[in-house]
């Protein structure tokens, strides 16, 4: 049996989905011409342990979408809280490769780059891609990753949830 069909407009299921907070991150590559390529995604999940996999999608509309398909590699980097410029400046229309002008960065183990002052990050081989609706879902098979200790920025209801955030660690038991 199919599915039915919704009970509800776009604007009603973006603001349903708006209510799950995330983290945001921005993936990164190397384009085919050696330079830099990256945008804000927020659309960042695991998928595995064994082997370790996460995935993130992008619409199919957007013009990095060739880019970040053919390459071999990238890197997801998950902004922390004092990032939101970094967020803001990545999720610009325009120019990828222009972004990364103000934000210092290395290369990681497979070339993608890694940004500077993240919380996390995950160095992929772009494992496998798939079409669904108005996006492409990407699985990457982490090869490297590192995290700090600083605090996620975060997407919520629309917007980055700046509301300070205290330590979430609890006591050893």
């Amino acid at each position: 049996m199919p599915a039915a069909l919704p009970d509800f407009d776009s604007t009603a299921f973006r603001s349903a989905l708006g209510r799950f907070a995330t983290g945001v991150t921005v993936v990164t590559a190397m384009g085919p011409d050696g330079r830099p390529i990256g945008l804000t995604v927020s659309s960042f999940n695991s998928v595995s342990l064994a082997p370790p996999l996460v995935l993130w999608s992008l619409s199919l509309t957007s013009g990095s979408l060739p880019i970040l398909d053919a390459a071999s590699h990238y890197a997801v980097n998950v902004l922390a809280a004092d990032q939101l410029e970094v967020a803001k400046r990545f999720a610009t229309r325009g120019n990828a490769t222009d972004r990364f002008a103000q934000f210092p960065w290395r290369p990681g183990g497979n070339g993608a780059p890694l940004l500077e002052g993240c919380t996390a990050w995950f160095e992929c081989y772009n494992r496998s891609r798939y079409r669904e609706g108005d996006h492409c879902i990407f699985v990457g098979e982490v090869e490297r990753c590192g995290h700090t200790d600083a605090m996620p920025l975060v997407f919520h209801a629309g917007g980055f949830d700046l509301t300070p955030q205290r330590s979430r660690k609890t006591p050893a038991s």
